[in-house]
C-alpha cells in the first residue's frame, strides 16, 4: 500500500515541508501499551508487515532505493535479522509493483498482489497537483499470488479484468479476504485459500479496502468511505473510472465473515483507516489524523467494537499506522516516521504489547 503509495497502502499526508520528521526517540513515554520498541529497517518506505502464524517471521513491502527498488516489492526476514547491513529475502519478481503480501497457513508461502504480469516496469503514480486532491491509483493490472519463501511463484489466485489486492488470510487458514473492482466497484470478497469460491461480502458504493479477518476469522474490519451526496458520488466514480481514489475521507466498518451485520466503527472525520484486530478480538487497533490540525499527523488509536473506548497508542509527531499483532497476541509491528533522521523515510518497528 505503499511507494508514497499504492494499496493496502502507506498513507502520509506530506506535503512539502510538513513531510518531514526531525530525528526524534524510537519511544515515547505516552506509549504505555508499547514496551522494548526496537527498529527494524533503515532506509526508504518500509509498510504492511505481516506476521508469520508462528509469530517469527514477517513479509513487508519496501522501495529502499539502496536495495536497489524503484517502487514496492515484497520481502521476507526474522525478527533479529540486520536489515540496517544486508538485504532481506525478495519475495516478489522483482518486476513491476506489488502490495499487501500475507502468510499462508504452514508459513511456507505467501499471497501477495503484483503488476508484473502487464511488464517489468513500475506503473506511474498520479501527479500531485498543487492544491489538488490526494490521489491513490488502483491499477487494474494488480493480480494475486502465490509465492515461496524463495520467490518462486506456485500459483495465481485472481485472472478476471480489474484490481485485485489488499488480500489477507483468515486465523483458521481457510479463507481469503481481498479488495476487487471486478463489479465496478472497490468492494471486498473472500475465497478459499486456493481462490475457489470467489464471494462478494460489501455492495455499498465507495471504497472498501485494508481487510483482516478477527482471531476467531468470525469477523472482518475494514476501512470504507462512503460517498453521501450526488457531488462525492459523481466525483468518486470519475475518479474510479481514472483508475483513482481519493483517501482523505475514511471511517472504519465491522461485519460478519459473509458481509452480514455490517456496522460503522468510527465516526471520527478526516481519514480512519489500517484497523487490525486486539488478541482478545474485543478492540480495534487503527491510524487516524482526526486530531490533526493539518491533516499529515496520523497516530495509532485503539477502540472497542461497540465505538466505546477510545483510546491514542502513539505519538509520533508524523506517521504512524499499519499495526499488526503478532498471532500470539504478544508483539506489535507497526510503520513510523520517527527516528528517521530528518528524512522521509517510513521505518518498521516492533515492540512487546502491554495491556
Amino acid at each position: 500500500m505503499m511507494s508514497r503509495l499504492v494499496f493496502c497502502l502507506f498513507f502520509v499526508f506530506c506535503f512539502s515541508e510538513f513531510c518531514f520528521s526531525q530525528d526524534q526517540p524510537v519511544a515515547y513515554p505516552q506509549e504505555k501499551h508499547l514496551a522494548n520498541i526496537r527498529q527494524l529497517t533503515f532506509g526508504g518506505d518500509n509498510a504492511e508487515a505481516y506476521w508469520s502464524f508462528d509469530s517469527k517471521k514477517l513479509v513487508f513491502q519496501s522501495n529502499n532505493p539502496a536495495w536497489g527498488l524503484q517502487c514496492d516489492q515484497i520481502f521476507f526476514t526474522t525478527l533479529n535479522a540486520d536489515l540496517k547491513n544486508k538485504k532481506p529475502q525478495l519475495l516478489s519478481t522483482g518486476r513491476g509493483r506489488t502490495t499487501c503480501s500475507y502468510f499462508l497457513p504452514g508459513d511456507k508461502t505467501i499471497v501477495y498482489a503484483s503488476t508484473h504480469l502487464d511488464g517489468d516496469e513500475c506503473p506511474k503514480e498520479p501527479e500531485r497537483v498543487p492544491g489538488g486532491k490526494y490521489l491513490w491509483s488502483v491499477f487494474d493490472t494488480y493480480d494475486i499470488f502465490v509465492a515461496d519463501l524463495k520467490g518462486k511463484i506456485k500459483k495465481q489466485l485472481t485472472n478476471v479484468k480489474g484490481y485485485d489486492a489488499e488480500a489477507t488470510v483468515s486465523p483458521k487458514g481457510d479463507k481469503i479476504v481481498f479488495t476487487s473492482t471486478r463489479n465496478g466497484d472497490l468492494d471486498l470478497y473472500t475465497m478459499n485459500i486456493d481462490g475457489s469460491d470467489v464471494k462478494q461480502i460489501t455492495h455499498d458504493l465507495g471504497y472498501d479496502g485494508g481487510a483482516f479477518f478477527s482471531p476467531d476469522g468470525s469477523k472482518i474490519v475494514f476501512r470504507a468511505s462512503r460517498p453521501k451526496s450526488d457531488e462525492e458520488k459523481k466525483e468518486y466514480q470519475d475518479y474510479l473510472s481514472k483508475g483513482q481514489v481519493a483517501p482523505t475521507a475514511m471511517e472504519i466498518f465491522i461485519c460478519n465473515a459473509d458481509g452480514s451485520d455490517l456496522k460503522q466503527l468510527t465516526n471520527l472525520g478526516k481519514a480512519n483507516w489500517a484497523p487490525f484486530f486486539h488478541p482478545s478480538g474485543k478492540k480495534i487497533l487503527f491510524s487516524s489524523n482526526h486530531k490533526s490540525t493539518r491533516g499529515f499527523q496520523f497516530n495509532i488509536y485503539m477502540i472497542n467494537l461497540d465505538g466505546s473506548g477510545l483510546e491514542q497508542i502513539t505519538y509520533d509527531g508524523v506517521f504512524d499506522s499499519f499495526p499488526m499483532f503478532s498471532p500470539d497476541g504478544k508483539k506489535l509491528v507497526f510503520s513510523s516516521n520517527r527516528n528517521n533522521g530528518g528524512t522521509r523515510n517510513t521505518n518498521l518497528f516492533v515492540a512487546d504489547w502491554v495491556d
